[in-house]
């Protein structure tokens, strides 16, 4: 019951290599005298002081603008804390009130 069990042997037959014919094998490269400069697909960039200033004037937009509200969320959150505190004094309050009484 607590024995492993294993599959059986695999019982197929060993694969065979076969050659690949003449036709198959790629032929070698022409000796060319100069090196060919390589050119990249992918396009440049260049910055100018102009485009640098807005770059980094849209960054401080976005770090604005993103902290404007992370802060607002930070404090609606304070402020529903805030509530819920006062409400909870409140309804304390009532409750000894009627067990005063």
């Amino acid at each position: 019951m607590f024995t492993p069990k294993y599959p059986p042997k695999d019982t197929a037959p060993p694969a065979t290599t076969m050659p690949l014919p003449a036709s198959a094998h790629p032929a070698p490269a022409p000796a060319t005298s100069a090196p060919v400069p390589v050119t990249s697909n992918r396009p440049v960039v260049q910055l100018t002081p102009g485009s640098a200033l807005a770059l980094a004037a849209g960054g401080g937009a976005v770090v604005l603008v993103v902290g404007a509200v992370l802060v607002s969320m930070l404090l609606a959150v304070a402020i529903t804390g805030m509530s819920v505190a006062v409400c909870a004094l409140v309804i304390r309050s009532i409750l000894n009130q009627e067990r005063n009484r």
